[in-house]
């Protein structure tokens, strides 16, 4: 069956790139003639670095969208007089709407292409980002976070799929490993920022001048991205789509990466939605832009996630995993000390943990879907963005119960079940090695 009758896109060259001189098409002994070179962009390459900068853009616009209301939710919280609990729903209504939406917008991207659909997420986001500053009440902002949310829906597995049809397979954990250091830099930028306006012109504004930040980051991608050259256009049809769905439910090792995102993203969605809370408490009790100024640690992200390459390369996928998992747990039990600097190097290494383990494991979705990689890549956010929604809704609920230990704990039980499941993975993967399989389906 084609790719284009299962709704997934053509990918040109799907195969390890050869050198052009050494590989030969033979339909006879006397028809021998070279195979195309691989035209899909490598670090160096035409078109490249504005690949590269775009996706950043994007990924800079949306996690600072996404995550606007996260470092602000104290003073959300004293403006309309609810809990940390009920505060954090501007979070968790953001990446519940990513989560709920990003699969019928990877259908979206497999039929009018990735470039066009993750322009429009960003036109709505934007647009959206307007009327937020503008809510009455808690719950009309947590509509409109939903709304925003959805609409960022587009980004994430389309960016994916893009980069999987236009980057050589060899390049690809750098490529997505740049626009995950995006991810890290609007994060970090978005609540840095929001921490400082806010001290002196209270959240609204705040959140007002991360919507002008996210107009500039999405005009600046559609003008930088280039046309993509390895797209086909797939079908609508929900029966395909399911099909497509099912096929990469069925894939042991995709389940396994969608569930390490899952887990990853437990972690980081409680610790940095109540880490403002804690710090604006006794004994740190420090001042909103300070609080702001902690998410510069998102940098050490941006570091880890570009380099997670070299870091597969050395460790190998699992390997990598292994680090990533037991760097997360170190930071975790650091940050349970009463003194700012332990629970500042806590805060480094569990976003390098995090972010490091975010783009192996979402870099290996789209080495291993090798059909339908929008809906494979779409599956991995869906479950990464769940993860958030649930960690930002568990982490605020046991920390309102236990206090600060009380996210750790879930944070400590996410990290290991990621050690659990990769370990599987290392097992399923030594089963696999005698049977014979390839490595890439292990």
């Amino acid at each position: 069956m084609s790719p284009a009758s299962t709704g997934a896109s053509t990918i040109v060259g799907a195969a390890p790139p050869v050198p052009a001189a050494s590989r030969v098409v033979a339909s006879s002994a006397d028809d021998c003639r070279p195979a195309p070179a691989d035209s899909r962009m490598t670090p160096g390459g035409p078109g490249y670095r504005r690949m590269s900068f775009a996706l950043f853009l994007a990924g800079v616009a949306t996690f600072a969208l996404l995550y606007s209301t996260q470092a602000l939710l104290p003073l959300i919280s004293d403006d309309f007089g609810v809990p940390a609990g009920r505060a954090s729903w501007t979070v968790a209504a953001a990446t519940g709407g990513l989560a709920l939406f990003v699969l019928p917008m990877s259908a979206l991207s497999e039929r009018y292409g990735r470039r066009t659909v993750m322009t429009a997420s960003l036109a709505v986001a934007v647009a959206v980002g307007v009327l937020v500053p503008f809510a009455p009440t808690l719950g009309s902002l947590v509509v409109l976070r939903a709304v925003q949310g959805a609409a960022l829906a587009g980004l994430p597995a389309s960016a994916t799929a893009y980069l999987a049809e236009e980057v050589r397979p060899k390049s690809l954990v750098t490529a997505i490993g740049l626009f995950v250091a995006g991810n890290s830099v609007g994060g970090m930028s978005g609540r840095v920022v929001t921490g400082w306006v806010a001290q002196e012109w209270g959240w609204r504004i705040a959140v007002g001048v991360i919507g002008v930040l996210a107009v500039v980051c999405a005009i600046a991608f559609r003008l930088l991205l280039p046309e993509p050259r390895h797209f086909r256009a797939g079908s609508l049809a929900p029966r395909v789509l399911a099909r497509t769905v099912r096929g990469h439910l069925a894939d042991p090792l995709l389940r396994r990466l969608y569930a390490i995102g899952a887990l990853f993203m437990t972690v980081f969605g409680g610790v940095y939605t109540v880490i403002g809370y804690r710090l604006t408490e006794a004994p740190f009790s420090l001042p909103q832009g300070i609080v702001g100024s902690i998410f510069l640690v998102y940098l050490v992200g941006t570091v880890s996630a570009s380099t997670a390459g070299r870091l597969v390369g050395r460790l190998g996928r699992r390997g990598a995993l292994y680090l990533a998992g037991g760097t997360t747990a170190a930071g975790l039990l650091l940050s349970l000390a009463d003194s700012l600097a332990p629970v500042l190097l806590g805060l480094v290494l569990i976003t390098a943990g995090f972010f490091a383990g975010h783009a192996v494991a979402s870099s290996a979705v789209g080495r291993t879907a090798t059909t339908g990689r929008a809906q494979a890549s779409a599956l991995y956010q869906s479950s990464y963005y769940v993860g958030s929604s649930v960690g930002s809704t568990a982490g605020a609920t046991a920390f309102h119960a236990g206090g600060w230990s009380g996210t750790v704990g879930v944070g400590v039980v996410a990290v290991l079940g990621v050690v659990a499941i990769t370990a599987l993975g290392t097992r399923a993967a030594r089963v696999a090695a005698r049977r014979g399989v390839p490595a890439l389906a292990r």
